[in-house]
Parts: structure tokens; C-alpha cells; sequence
């Protein structure tokens, strides 16, 4: 049998080898201290826009665990990685078959290894960046030891509830379902006290019950998620429809290379279907609500636009959509076919639309419920045209390999300044709209249009740039 340590040293230097290789020794080890710069930044305009530091520290336990949670989603695409069915790929966590080792303990190796890895490549990089605060905002240079554990403890946290989720999923989409439901209940009527069992009330209030409370809920969260996790036999037999012809026979001459059906059943095949885009949104929309209802004086003492700030932050959030439809795919397989590569965005953009348009709609109409209907307009009106804009960068900047081009510290700084150039002024609108709501509504729909518009621009330059490197062989 293959040891834990020995898979866990191995997949670690798999890790780094692989991204090392991909962009470069120097291009990839520059990206900590580029997330370390951005935090700063970002740290220094909060700071100067008014933020309280104990506010601007629990939105970086947010992020953290957020991350955490995108980590521990490995669930989701790993019943199709140990099924080998992400093409001709020889990484160890696709090897149980031909290792002496059980599926089982190979994703719980693999998570533990996502857990390190990330923690020193992301998290500590980005509490670096808060030291801003020492000077801007009276951060205790004594409270940063304890800020750094917190975080960790903070990401794995969000690790841990990831893959609870998935593995219930796997066992029973219901149950997945109200297990959530009475953790949004759990928050809603007794914020406080989830709080306090989180990594952030050890950092506000430490305490011997609550250091152990944050160190023992990700590791049993996390074991139970892998214990009730569900494997695909690969001798299992499956059969379906054929969905493909059914969508190209109603798309009809819109589709005619069936592009975009394949796009939409990428993404309805594999694991978690299309109810993960509901649910990456929904993970999206439950933060931004509780910052609105519990942390109304987030910046400057007013009540920021609930529907402004979810329409931005929502439309950022439609990335992860992308991501799952170029997750097959690259501009090698489609260089094998008479395919034009212009193609293949515009089937993208029309999946992205049919994906994340409704997912987020869904959210602002509930919104609306919670926040009342006066400003949920505007968040509407700022959705969709930043949605195509998120879409536009990320299709220029990375192409079809959103995923693996975004760790490149080059590309990253790119991706990273267009998504600011547009949301921070989105930001301060909605915490100002109070002030002047219809001029500010209409500055800001005139925002996000021009921002569609330059999303549109990059769509449309994003085949010729893409087929381009492909000729030339710089990919």
C-alpha cells in the first residue's frame, strides 16, 4: 500500500511542477507576491475610504473561506478526474486504478495537499498584504500571528464545509439541499453565534473552546464529506439520450457546428450538472446578503445599494461559469477540426448567456425579497452587461484555459486590473447611491454598459488572438 506521506510529497511536487512548467519558474513563483500587493492595495483604499479595520478583516476571513470553498469543490469535478474522463491525462489523482491505493484515500491526500499548497501560495500572501493596516487602520503588529492562523484556519474551514456538501450531494441531493437550508436559517436568526464558531471569532475573541471548536470542525466536516463520498465505478453502465441532437435539432441553424450544445452538455454531464452554477451563485449571493443584513456600515457609515452591490459582485461571480465551460476544451483539440475559433467564443458567450443570465436573475428577484424591490433594478440593469464584460476579459486575457492561464502572474495582473477598473467604481456607487439614487442608478447603468461594450470588444478579439497563438505555437 502507498503511503499517505509519500502520496502527499508527491502530489505536492506534482503541483508545483505542473504550474511551474506551464508558465514558467519565475512567472508562476512572482504570483504570492502580486496577491500580496493587490491585498495591499486593496487594504490601503478601504482604509482611506473610511472602513473599519475589524470590517475589513472579516471580509478577508470571507474571501479566504470562499477560496477554501472553490478548493474543497475538487468533489465535484473529482468523480469525473478519478474517472479519467478529462482526456489523456497521467496526474496522480486520475491513478487509483493502477496505484495500490483506494480512491478514497487518494482524494482525502489530494485535499489535504490543495489545503497546504493554497494556503502558502493564496492565503498567506494575502494576509502579508493587510499590513497596510498597521499604519492606516491600528492593526496590532502583535495581532498578525494570530490573523495568519485564523485565515488558515478560516480557508479550511471553507475546505471542509465544500466537501461536506458534495458528499452529501452525492448520497442525496435533498438532503445536500436542506442542509444548506438550515445553515442559511442557522445564520439568519442567530448570526452571532455561527459567527463565533468560525475561525474569525477565534481571531475577534480567542479562546481555549474556540481554538478547538475551528481546528476540529474542518478536519470532521472534511472527513465526513470524503466518508460519504461517491465514486463512479468505471464499470458501471450508464445510459442517456441523445441530448445532443434534441439541442442541436432546436437551435437549429444557429448552431449549426453543434458548438453550443456541446458546451451546454459539457457542463449539464458533468458532476454536479447544471445545479452547480445555481450553486457557486447562491454560495455568491448568501455572503454579499449577510455583509448587507448584519455589516450595514461597511465603508462610510450608510447603507451600501443591496442591489447594485449584488449585481456587481454576482456578475463577478459568473467567471466560475466560464471556467465550467471551457473545462474540456483547448485550442489544441479544436485545431484537429475545420472549426474557426471565433466559432467556438461565440457558442461560449451564448452558453455563458443561457447560464448565468437566469442563475443570476434568480438571485437579484430574491434580493428583491429580502432588501425590498427599490434598488434590485439597477442591479439588474449593471448584471448583465458586466457579466459579458467578465466574459469578454476572461475569453481575451486566457482564452480557453481560464483556469490554468489565471496563475500565470502576467495574465493574472491583466485579468486582475480589468475586473478593478470596472468594480471599484461599481463599489463606491453603491456605497454613494443613498446620497443621489437616480443620478447614481444612472451612472451606473452607463457603467456597465460601456464596460459590455468593451466586453464585446474583447469577445470579438479573442478568436483572432487565440487562433493566432495557436499558428505561431505560443500557447
Amino acid at each position: 500500500m502507498v503511503s499517505a506521506r509519500y502520496l502527499f510529497d508527491q502530489l505536492f511536487r506534482e503541483e508545483w511542477r505542473l504550474h511551474a512548467r506551464l508558465f514558467g519558474g519565475w512567472r508562476f513563483a512572482a504570483f504570492p507576491a502580486f496577491l500580496a500587493l493587490l491585498a495591499a492595495g486593496t487594504a490601503t483604499f478601504f482604509a482611506m475610504a473610511g472602513s473599519e479595520t475589524e470590517t475589513l478583516l472579516a471580509g478577508l476571513h470571507v474571501v479566504v473561506a470562499l477560496v477554501g470553498l472553490q478548493v474543497g469543490s475538487i468533489g465535484l469535478v473529482g468523480r469525473d478526474a478519478l474517472g479519467d474522463l478529462l482526456g489523456d491525462v497521467t496526474l496522480l489523482v486520475y491513478s487509483a486504478r493502477t496505484l495500490p491505493v483506494s480512491e478514497r484515500r487518494l482524494l482525502a491526500v489530494f485535499v489535504a495537499k490543495d489545503v497546504l499548497y493554497y494556503a502558502l501560495l493564496f492565503i498567506a500572501p494575502l494576509v502579508v498584504g493587510i499590513t497596510p493596516l498597521v499604519v492606516l487602520g491600528g492593526l496590532s503588529v502583535e495581532l498578525l500571528p494570530r490573523l495568519l492562523a485564523s485565515a488558515w484556519l478560516a480557508f479550511a474551514f471553507g475546505v471542509g464545509v465544500s466537501l461536506l456538501f458534495v458528499g452529501l450531494a452525492t448520497k442525496s441531493r435533498l438532503l445536500a439541499a436542506l442542509a444548506g437550508l438550515a445553515v442559511v436559517a442557522g445564520v439568519a436568526v442567530r448570526p452571532a453565534a455561527v459567527v463565533a464558531v468560525t475561525p474569525f471569532g477565534l481571531y475577534t475573541d480567542p479562546s481555549a473552546v474556540r481554538l478547538v471548536g475551528s481546528l476540529a470542525l474542518p478536519v470532521v466536516a472534511a472527513t465526513v464529506g470524503v466518508s460519504l463520498f461517491e465514486f463512479d465505478r468505471a464499470g458501471q453502465t450508464r445510459t442517456t439520450r441523445n441530448q445532443f441532437h434534441r439541442l442541436t435539432a432546436l437551435f437549429g441553424t444557429r448552431d449549426e457546428q453543434g458548438l453550443l450544445a456541446k458546451s451546454l452538455l459539457d457542463v449539464a454531464r458533468s458532476s454536479g450538472s447544471l445545479w452547480k452554477v445555481l450553486l457557486s451563485q447562491g454560495l455568491v449571493f448568501g455572503v454579499v446578503a449577510v455583509l448587507l443584513g448584519y455589516l450595514p456600515d461597511i465603508l462610510v457609515g450608510v447603507q451600501p445599494s443591496p442591489g447594485l452591490t449584488l449585481g456587481s459582485v454576482l456578475a463577478l461571480g459568473a467567471f466560475t461559469t466560464y471556467n465550467w465551460l471551457c473545462q474540456y476544451d483547448d485550442t489544441a483539440f479544436f485545431g484537429t477540426y475545420p472549426i474557426d475559433l471565433a466559432a467556438v467564443f461565440e457558442a461560449k458567450l451564448r452558453a455563458f448567456l443561457l447560464l448565468a443570465i437566469p442563475a443570476g436573475g434568480f438571485y437579484l428577484a430574491l434580493g428583491g425579497v429580502v432588501f425590498g424591490p427599490s434598488s434590485i433594478l439597477v442591479g439588474a440593469a449593471v448584471y448583465v452587461p458586466v457579466s459579458v464584460y467578465v466574459f469578454g476579459v476572461t475569453a481575451y486575457v486566457a482564452g480557453l484555459r481560464p483556469t490554468e492561464l489565471l496563475f500565470d502572474t502576467p495574465v493574472f495582473m491583466l485579468f486582475s486590473g480589468a475586473m478593478m477598473a470596472v468594480l471599484l467604481p461599481l463599489v463606491v456607487l453603491a456605497v454613494a447611491y443613498p446620497l443621489a439614487p437616480g443620478r447614481i442608478s444612472l451612472g451606473a447603468t452607463l457603467l456597465a454598459a460601456a464596460a459590455g461594450l468593451f466586453g464585446l470588444v474583447g469577445y470579438r478579439r479573442a478568436g483572432p488572438k487565440w487562433t493566432e497563438r495557436a499558428r505561431t505555437g505560443d500557447l
